[in-house]
């Protein structure tokens, strides 16, 4: 099975901070949360970890496992468990009809269609309730903790709930995917004629953000439902769940992921307006660490080198509330007493990011190179007696000196005896 990438998990974890300060947007839906859709960080939240009914926002976990682990090309035949188990909005398929899961995809994800999703869902794991557990397990895997799904279009089910917080995690998870941004940045497509459709099918979104021009009252103004930085994603509605809206929108260097639940009528759109109007406004994405940033030449102990070069091991991206970066707080801290042998790549230490006390970010510090441990030879020439030959020379040629003294001392000694001995009368 496809497993998600450890740096999703991290990023959650690392921006988990808050700037949720804006008391006065006076959001009408039960639920919301607005999130950077790269870092994650929460820019607001309301009633985030309430468990509520998804209705159709359900499809984007469907449309990217089906993403994931389907084949755009592959033709799938609509068996009668598909008809069957089809409710509220469809696309009308057929036993037997044939259809690509690339046009299935688009009607699960424009139009809304609960056939597809089925269809889908059985071609993908052979079963609806085999589907089902694959989309826990993806949830689970993306940190989206407080949902469980029963099926894969969001019809009622009193079991069937997630959260805001766990909508938005889903999201910014499928709005990596290029295949995924491209399906949801459009409102309208068109299935041409099957083997039991003369007739092309013509799709529209129910994402109104996308493209209609209602008008809605936003903070005193009126304005089209319409927001000019849509880029996706999905709706939805029932009579539990009410009006859902999980919304993305890019302005500039910034991206941020919008979600409201159980909301009446129109007010789901004047609440994702305030909240992306809130996120841009008051927001800014500030690039605090450069991959492969020089950081600084660090101490190594018992290396054939007796430092090494650092650098940030990747680039750092936070988002912030403007005017604040003069604020912010870098911490590098260095591991104590590092030995050889170093491997490049090697954390030696980290670099942690504030904000009035909250910590925005962290990125280790890593080895450029290899140091491999002093070899015999190294150790030896940076011995005392090889550092300080000519102190050693000195001592030796001292020694040699007195030695040579000594020796002439007693060669003029016995030579004098010799002398004396000679030369002494007989007595």
């Amino acid at each position: 099975m496809k497993k998600i990438g450890l740096i999703f998990l991290v990023f959650v974890l690392i921006f988990n901070c808050s700037f949720s300060y804006a008391d006065d947007l006076d959001i009408t839906g039960e639920a919301a949360i607005l999130i950077d859709a790269e870092t994650g960080q929460i820019l607001y939240e309301k009633n985030a970890n309430m468990q509520l009914f998804p209705a159709s926002t359900t499809k984007i976990m469907t449309g990217i496992l089906a993403i994931e682990y389907g084949n755009l090309n592959d033709i799938i035949t609509i068996d009668e468990d598909v008809v069957k188990r089809t409710d509220g909005t469809h696309i009308a398929l057929d036993v037997g009809e044939q259809m690509s899961l690339n046009n299935l995809l688009h009607a699960l994800l424009i139009e809304s269609a609960n056939d597809a999703a089925v269809a889908i869902a059985i071609h993908i794991s052979g079963s609806v309730e085999d589907f089902a557990d694959l989309m826990n397990e993806k949830a689970k895997e993306i940190g989206a903790t407080n949902t469980y799904f029963k099926n894969p279009n969001g019809l009622p089910d009193e079991n069937h709930l997630t959260t805001a917080h766990d909508l938005a995690m889903i999201a910014k998870y499928a709005m990596q995917n290029e295949t995924f941004r491209e399906i949801v940045k459009n409102y309208t497509y068109v299935i041409p004629p099957t083997n039991k459709k003369e007739e092309s099918r013509y799709l529209k979104s129910n994402n109104r953000l996308l493209y209609s021009n209602k008008k809605i009252n936003v903070d005193g103004k009126v304005i089209p439902i319409k927001y000019e930085w849509a880029t996706g994603v999905k709706s939805g509605y029932t009579t539990a769940a009410q009006q859902c809206l999980v919304s993305s929108a890019a302005k500039g260097n910034m991206k941020l992921i919008c979600v409201v639940l159980k909301s009446c009528g129109t007010d789901v759109y004047v609440d994702t307006h305030k909240l992306l109007n809130y996120g841009f406004d008051n927001f800014e994405k500030a690039h605090l660490s450069f991959k492969n940033e020089f950081i600084k030449n660090v101490s190594i102990e018992n290396g054939s080198s007796s430092y090494v070069s650092s650098v940030a091991s990747e680039d750092l991206y936070v988002t912030i509330p403007k005017g604040s970066r003069s604020n912010i707080e870098k911490i590098v801290s260095l591991d104590e007493n590092l030995q050889a042998p170093i491997i490049e790549g090697q954390a030696l230490g980290k670099i942690e990011y504030f904000l009035n006390g909250n910590s925005l970010g962290t990125i280790n510090i890593v080895s450029t190179m290899n140091i491999p441990e002093k070899t015999v030879e190294e150790k030896i020439k940076e011995s005392f007696i090889f550092k300080e030959w000519w102190l050693v020379l000195l001592i030796l040629f001292t020694f040699w000196r007195i030695l040579s003294t000594v020796k002439r001392a007693k060669r003029r000694k016995r030579r004098k005896n010799a002398y004396i001995k000679v030369n002494d009368p007989i007595k």
